[in-house]
């Protein structure tokens, strides 16, 4: 069996999150990913832990399986092997600010009129017009000015003791999903046209489709004490029959689905107490219910017991677990939820595995995060150089070698006491 994407080849422009996401999505499909990386490297090889060889675990999860090539594209050598590339490129990939590579001649048109069939896909945070074009643009900003943060803060209100962002980096990582499902779209499309296409990606616009609950606002709804049926932060967090930490799928407020728990707890009484008979009193006495449901949970003595009398109510619940503690589980095992990979250093790093499987396909496992510039001298090979030009390439100072371990120990060096 094949992968789903073998015989694609992506040229990956990007840096840090949204646009090595995209490629490593790719990759894992099994697309050939060539990463481009300048002399002054990737900044998340700066991210945390590092390795003596300059590897960071989170430049690892996003890298790992790409070829590194290192090149510096103020110099015309290096701009001619980044169109090279680009010749015999399907995909292309990048998330610099908008204009960034068409300084070196790298936009769209002109590598359009030398590969026709290039999907070039450019993410950045407002898109690559438009009176916020040249805005610098990072998650948690982009969150703040796309309604996200807004969101949140308004949802907690009064249970927040200060402000506070969301720790995952939601926008950079969707519009990285979102990236990666339009070059999907644009492959196909090239199969009936044979002509690839530009995708500008905004991660502002994305954080706006991604939001379940755009509608309320955008329409001027008010939900009062009735909140969304499926609103994920309207659950209630209680304690299992062992100290397990759980939470509820759904609310214990709404008109809807407080009828659910009266069924699986079969308290029909609950619906009658003038404490519960409304979402503005459950709401009111919000602590009172909790404790008349954890009271409830206590009476279970496994909690397989519990999950099955709240199944049986249409009620999921979930343990609130770490990371490393699900990937222990056997629900991980079956699934191969993680992977291990060459940490280039001598050990491995776990990380987390693919989302989906494959009737019809295999995906391969991938190597380790390549070192910058490892792969400098088989990739020009391949583009047909040989062994004198590609030496003056590298005494030129077009092709780089591995710089990232005196530059990383130089920005860390720089930020110590």
């Amino acid at each position: 069996m094949t992968a789903p994407l073998e015989g694609i080849r992506v040229v990956d422009f990007s840096r840090v999150l949204a646009g090595p996401l995209c490629g490593r999505t790719l990759q894992d499909l099994g697309a050939e990913v060539i990463k481009i990386e300048p002399p002054g490297v990737d900044v998340a090889r700066f991210a945390a832990p590092v390795n003596p060889n300059g590897v960071s675990g989170y430049y690892a999860q996003q890298n790992a399986g790409k070829r590194n090539i290192c090149i510096d594209l103020n110099r015309p050598e290096a701009r001619e092997i980044a169109l090279e590339l680009c010749d015999q490129a399907d995909i292309l990939v990048e998330n610099f600010r908008p204009g960034t590579l068409a300084s070196f001649g790298l936009d769209y048109e002109s590598l359009a009129r030398r590969n026709p069939g290039l999907v070039y896909v450019a993410i950045s945070g407002y898109g690559q017009g438009g009176p916020w074009r040249s805005r610098m643009a990072y998650a948690p900003t982009v969150q703040a000015e796309a309604g996200f943060t807004h969101h949140s803060l308004r949802h907690f209100n009064d249970n927040l003791q200060a402000a506070q962002t969301d720790a995952l980096s939601h926008a950079d990582v969707y519009a990285g999903l979102q990236a990666t499902i339009a070059v999907l779209a644009a492959l196909n499309q090239r199969q009936q046209t044979g002509r690839g296409q530009f995708i500008d990606v905004a991660m502002a616009a994305t954080i706006m489709s991604i939001n379940e609950r755009a509608h309320v606002d955008l329409n001027g709804l008010e939900l009062n004490d009735e909140p969304a049926i499926l609103g994920a932060t309207d659950g209630s967090f209680f304690s299992g029959p062992s100290g397990e930490k759980l939470v509820t799928a759904i609310s214990l407020v709404g008109s809807i689905t407080f009828r659910f728990f009266v069924t699986a707890m079969r308290r029909p009484d609950l619906s009658a107490d003038p404490r519960f008979s409304t979402p503005a009193a459950r709401r009111a006495n919000l602590e009172a219910l909790k404790a008349v449901v954890q009271a409830w949970i206590y009476s279970f003595p496994t909690l397989a017991a519990l999950d099955a009398q709240f199944d049986e109510g249409k009620i999921a619940i979930g343990e609130v677990r770490s990371l490393d503690a699900i990937a222990d589980s056997e629900w991980a095992e079956y699934w191969g939820a993680t992977l291990n990979v060459d940490d280039r250093n001598g050990g491995e790093f776990r990380l987390p595995g693919r989302p989906w499987k494959f009737s019809d396909a295999e995906l391969p496992l991938p190597s380790g995060p390549a070192l910058q510039g490892e792969h400098n001298r088989q990739i020009c090979t391949e583009l047909g150089m040989g062994p004198a030009r590609i030496d003056a390439l590298q005494a030129d100072g077009a092709l780089v070698g591995n710089n990232a371990a005196r530059v990383i120990a130089n920005v860390l060096g720089a930020g110590s006491p």
